[in-house]
């Protein structure tokens, strides 16, 4: 392979009366190709530009489509036209072992335009060709002797056994970081590692503390039934979930204590008793996330995973004969690797848009700003902060503005929704910094007289603001207390709306409101842990907290993972609204050391004297 290397990048120096040789102008011509194929495979990787489909014309022959590629090197390989071959005039036909063959794409040069040379050292070499064309060459392979690209080892994907035998492995897979107010996409992966004729039944529950379903649900159940895959066939589930907007920094995805079971051909087999998986949270965008994960892999991390310097471009199946090879099937779909080209976002938004529902509950929300306070209101939450919003109002004044003059703003929307809302100005002042040779903006509440002496470009007049309560808008006027040269008066304002009386909460706004756990009550082995969701009776969900009644009765994580201490026994764990500590439940969990395989049902009815049922606080403590 020629001209593996691309950097550093050298160029020429050129300086007066500089004598330049062949070596020279190589090396300028090498200097501008290599950069251009650093940068083809630094910001394009390689790949199928556009066109290259390859057809089967009949047994003996195909069609190659005109069209370009770029190869790991950053080479452009351009078919200009249409190509027709016949299979045994393919480079690599004679070697081919098996009946599985690849079609591969190379980038080629060639000397052309043979020119008579004068001046040369070598009497002999009377000719030179005068010009390198760029080209392609076709070759088969075996496909079993494709190499597979070495990828560096990406820290963006956690993966974790759920199930391991000597027929199936089954792997519970999802980014290493979630991001906040968006959703996540988990696998379970099944995948076949033996050639016995055996099928896979599998199910268990996840618990997700920070994530929920589509249905609400803080639980994936894994459902695999009756799978029947060949050695080194794999299978993938998908799981969608919604991060929830959750102050913890980490969060476990756990195995709830007995729900695993696993059959092969109908004969039940071991499963493990434990599976904990660590996410960490964020609140970076997705694609902040991903760019920040990408950008991290140095060059000699992509080095080292190496690239080809050839593009495959498909897989035939063929039959031997006594005489010659004879092309079965064609395979493109799953062989071909394309390039994502820049000018075709537009056309692939628009084709995308056939699979991508805009309104699919997994599709993140985008609200802007001034429709933020509506969009809460309308979805009924309730706030005891105030709401701010700001801008800039200009009053004109026109020409020959005299003392004592009125001058109005026009209609102001301040987007913070009918109702109270008070709304000030203040005079807008762009002056000189003289310590930074600059321009400093400042503003000025209340009179600008007082400030005037300083400022002498400060328009001394006083303002009132009329607000419209019922359409959610204002208007401000100005009374000039002196003469001015200004053409316009510029003033910021600032809208601030508090609750009213009737969006105060109070104590009574929780009767009827009532937190209860999943499972109030739980047997389990030391050091076993368990989620312990909630559900929400006569309220919205919210954000609710843990912790432990007793010391030494274990430990409890911020989203409601408790692992149990290594002393048998009862414990007890509080579990509460945080913004409303009233409100609160009760869940127990019953520790023990001895097996769990002849452990009763768990069931709320079993233990009702440790009464895990629904509780909330008013005014007291209910417990």
């Amino acid at each position: 392979m020629n001209n593996t290397q691309l950097y550093p990048f050298e160029r020429n120096r050129y300086y007066p009366r500089k004598r330049m040789s062949s070596g020279d102008f190589t090396a300028e011509q090498t200097y501008m190709n290599n950069k251009r194929r650093f940068l083809n495979g630094l910001m394009y990787g390689s790949g199928v530009v556009c066109g290259l489909g390859v057809f089967s014309l009949d047994d003996l022959s195909f069609l190659v489509e005109s069209g370009v590629a770029i190869d790991g090197m950053g080479r452009e390989i351009v078919v200009e036209t249409s190509d027709v071959k016949k299979l045994s005039a393919i480079e690599g036909f004679d070697s081919l072992r098996t009946n599985k063959a690849s079609l591969c794409l190379k980038y080629k040069e060639d000397d052309v335009h043979k020119v008579y040379a004068i001046d040369q050292d070598d009497p002999g070499a009377e000719f030179q060709y005068n010009r390198v064309r760029e080209g392609y060459t076709l070759f088969l392979m075996d496909q079993e002797d494709i190499p597979e690209v070495y990828e560096m080892e990406s820290e963006f994907l956690l993966s974790s056994v759920l199930y391991s035998s000597m027929n199936y492995m089954v792997t519970f897979r999802m980014p290493a970081s979630a991001c906040r107010g968006h959703v996540i996409r988990a696998e379970v992966i099944i995948e076949k590692i033996s050639d016995e004729n055996v099928s896979l039944t599998y199910s268990a529950k996840l618990q997700t503390p920070t994530f929920t379903s589509a249905e609400g649900m803080n639980y994936i159940d894994v459902e695999i039934n009756d799978v029947f895959l060949s050695m080194g066939e794999k299978t993938v589930l998908d799981y969608w979930m919604d991060t929830l907007d959750s102050p913890v920094n980490n969060t476990n995805i756990i195995l709830e204590t007995g729900s695993a079971k696993a059959f092969e051909n109908d004969v039940a087999c071991e499963v493990p008793a434990n599976f904990m998986m660590e996410v960490a949270l964020t609140n970076l965008k997705p694609r902040q996330l991903v760019n920040r994960e990408i950008g991290r892999m140095n060059l000699e991390m992509k080095n080292i995973g190496g690239q080809g310097d050839y593009i495959r471009l498909a897989d035939f199946s063929l039959v031997r004969t006594e005489s010659a090879y004879i092309i079965e099937d064609v395979t493109e779909a799953t062989v071909k690797q394309y390039v994502a080209v820049p000018a075709q976002d537009l056309k692939r938004g628009d084709y995308l848009e056939y699979f991508i529902k805009e309104a699919d509950i997994h599709q993140p929300k985008i609200r802007t700003a001034a429709s933020d306070v509506q969009a809460d209101a309308a979805a009924g939450r309730k706030s005891a902060f105030p709401e701010i919003a700001t801008g800039l109002v200009e009053i004109p004044l026109g020409e020959d503005a005299r003392r004592g003059d009125i001058f109005y703003s026009g209609e102001i929307l301040h987007g913070l929704g009918k109702g109270n809302v008070y709304v000030e100005v203040g005079y807008e002042l762009i002056s000189d910094d003289t310590n930074k040779s600059s321009n400093l903006k400042s503003t000025i509440y209340g009179s600008p007289d007082i400030f005037g002496k300083e400022q002498k470009s400060v328009v001394n007049a006083e303002t009132a603001v009329r607000v419209l309560n019922d359409k959610g808008s204002f208007v401000v006027g100005a009374r000039l207390l002196d003469a001015v040269d200004f053409l316009v008066l510029t003033y910021r304002w600032v809208a601030i709306r508090f609750p009213s009386g009737e969006e105060i909460s109070d104590e009574s706004e929780i009767v009827g409101a009532s937190i209860s756990p999943e499972m109030p009550t739980v047997r389990m082995l030391t050091k076993e842990s368990h989620y312990f969701g909630v559900r929400f009776e006569g309220m919205e969900p919210c954000s609710v907290s843990y912790e432990l009644t007793d010391e030494n009765s274990g430990d409890i994580t911020a989203d409601g993972v408790y692992t149990a201490p290594a002393k048998a026994g009862v414990y007890e764990i509080r579990i509460f609204c945080t913004d409303m500590p009233k409100i609160c439940t009760y869940a127990y969990a019953v520790v023990e050391k001895k097996g769990l395989e002849d452990r009763p049902e768990e069931s709320s009815a079993e233990q009702p004297a440790l009464g895990g049922g629904s509780a909330q606080m008013i005014g007291g403590l209910v417990r």
